[in-house]
């Protein structure tokens, strides 16, 4: 079955996108903090793994609240990271390696800092009061006041409003995020005008596009209702009346129609809590007219509760659970003409090796590479972030919490120390989920030689901003780029870097082609094909510790093994009939 995509080998499409977390990347001025001049030292570094499109996390001048995701000012760069003039020949550099430049924004709020909200909280009668959303308050039967609705405040911890008093002018305004974090309201014009003048901004600059923060949150329920009560809590999670809002589509059509179809740009927006087919191709459909891709998060959210919608959990899960999920955005996007953004880690999530394999030191290459076939062997555009290529696992579960820095982290400990003071348990449960999944996991500073103390991320005598992973003397970029990626035993980022490359070469397959699942049922194994007329690629990943039989299902015909992750053996695995997969290896043949 073809697909119904009207524009085949669009640039965006076909691209790898390299996600940079700016202030762990690379220190080159010296006061532990990354910074432009270190992403522009590793340009080649990149180039030559097989990056197309560089993504930077928000490098804007910030209060860092939420690690620039605050922005004060959408054109100035914070001089932590550097200079304009910086930016501007990042651009140029990338361009000489035939590179791009895609730019994180956050049009959903600003920091309480940036002049437009600051002018805003000034007075009730001053002209960008309507730049944000102030409500004013509910009194209950004492005359206490109170918040205007229930919603929680998202890093919050769950036990804060989302909405922030303002004592002068004694109203409250929308904070989803932390009380300086201020939502824009979008139902403003004059908003969105300054918005798409930010846009035009970078742009005409040779920007290539933006990654949209929590885009789909633009839009809120006009008559604020309460939060369904899920709990005895004070507040209660609101995105059913701010994810998705009866707005959305006309603004994200407006943005497309005003400026992002005037530039040759990339567009991916994040944008949880949405689930709906028809919603989903109503952004992503090759004719929508709003963005190219969205991030879909069934994969990273695989071990959330989903009897609640609870994240901060470790729900059991297996290898059918994941396959379903492949295989329902797969055909999706193949099927109606929409298309995909192939992850698994970004600055939101943990390791993906320590979340969905094994990151002991026996198999740490092992699982790294099976996730590293998995994703340059599905359709979409594929986003891989900055270490994941070299399989970075997690922070030891031996850190003291105080090495936790992100705000999320550090509100859900106050939030579980302040309900079980006196329950050891529950603290130790507590301190488990933080170290699999907080977003601190990959934070942590990129680790480029075995220098001591500091991975090579800066200087030896200066601290860093956050403390390396300890596996830092063995794991590391200079270690990894020793062997050739066509060696018989490739490490992990020269195993990425092979990936990448056979990808590119057969994008009418790898890219483009059709998918469809293989085999049964089995709690261990994925399987899947990619194929056209003409060529069938067949991969089998054991998601398991342990040897796993898989019967090669009838009509599937293997001429050859043709990659895995294993050093040995490959050449002596059977080509029909039953196979032995040994713990976490990855097979594909043709």
């Amino acid at each position: 079955m073809a697909s119904i995509l009207k524009d085949r080998h669009v640039w965006w499409r076909e691209a790898v996108v390299y996600q940079i977390y700016p202030a762990s990347f690379l220190d080159e001025d010296g006061d532990g903090w990354g910074d432009i001049a270190g992403v522009l030292s590793k340009l080649d570094y990149l180039h030559d793994l097989g990056t197309d499109i560089i993504w930077l996390s928000p490098i804007f001048q910030s209060p860092k609240v939420d690690m620039g995701y605050d922005i004060s000012d959408y054109t100035a760069i914070d001089p932590l990271y550097g200079t304009l003039e910086q930016v501007d020949r990042l651009i140029s550099e990338l361009r000489k390696r035939g590179m791009k430049l895609m730019l994180d924004m956050v049009f959903n709020h600003t920091s309480d800092q940036h002049e437009w909200f600051i002018e805003s909280r000034s007075s009730r009668t001053n002209p960008k009061r309507n730049f944000y959303i102030w409500k004013k308050p509910k009194y209950d039967a004492e005359g206490n006041r109170l918040p205007p609705n229930n919603w929680a405040m998202i890093l919050g911890g769950g036990v804060r409003s989302a909405w922030t008093w303002d004592e002068g002018t004694e109203e409250y305004y929308l904070s989803l995020f932390t009380p300086e974090q201020p939502d824009l309201n979008w139902d403003n014009p004059e908003v969105r005008k300054a918005i798409y003048e930010v846009q035009r901004f970078w742009l005409d600059r040779g920007v290539n596009g933006f990654r949209l923060d929590v885009i789909n949150m633009i839009s809120k329920h006009p008559d604020f209702p309460d939060a369904k009560a899920t709990s005895s809590a004070k507040y209660h999670s609101g995105f059913e009346f701010y994810a998705n809002g009866p707005h959305m589509h006309e603004y994200l059509q407006e943005m497309h129609r005003e400026v992002m179809s005037k530039y040759p740009t990339i567009t991916v927006g994040e944008m949880p809590h949405v689930n709906d087919f028809d919603e989903i191709l109503k952004t992503v459909g090759e004719d929508a007219g709003e963005l190219n891709m969205i991030f879909i998060f069934d994969i990273v959210d695989i071990d959330g509760d989903p009897r609640t919608g609870e994240a901060k959990t470790l729900y059991p899960w297996n290898a059918n659970d994941l396959k379903s999920i492949i295989n329902k955005w797969q055909r999706l996007m193949f099927d109606r003409g929409g298309w995909n953004a192939l992850f698994c880690e970004n600055h939101d999530t943990p390791r993906s090796l320590t979340r969905y394999c094994d990151d002991s030191d026996e198999y740490r290459e092992l699982g790294a590479k099976l996730l590293a076939l998995m994703m340059t062997t599905l359709s979409g555009t594929l986003y891989i972030f900055q270490g994941e290529e070299l399989g970075l696992r997690n922070i030891p579960a031996e850190w003291d919490i105080e090495e936790y820095k992100d705000i999320g982290s550090i509100n859900y400990w106050k939030k579980i120390n302040s309900l079980y003071p006196d329950d050891p348990a529950k603290l130790a449960e507590a301190r488990k989920i933080l170290q699999r999944k907080a977003r601190d996991n990959t934070r942590v500073p990129m680790q480029w030689t075995s220098e001591k103390p500091n991975a090579g991320f800066c200087p030896p005598d200066v601290t860093p901003w956050m403390r390396v992973n300890d596996d830092y003397p063995e794991v590391n970029a200079a270690n990894q780029m020793k062997t050739p990626p066509t060696s018989q035993s490739p490490s992990v980022r020269e195993f990425w870097k092979h990936r990448i490359a056979e990808r590119k070469k057969h994008k009418d397959v790898l890219v483009y082609g059709d998918f469809a699942l293989v085999g049964g049922d089995d709690e261990s194994i994925v399987a899947y094909k990619r194929f056209i007329e003409s060529k069938t690629y067949v991969v089998v990943l054991n998601f398991s510790g342990q040897d796993v039989e898989w019967k090669i299902p009838e009509g599937i015909q293997i001429s050859s093994w043709v990659t895995g992750n294993y050093a040995a053996g490959i050449e002596n695995q059977q080509k029909s009939g039953t196979i032995v997969l040994r713990p976490w290896e990855a097979l594909m043949g043709e």
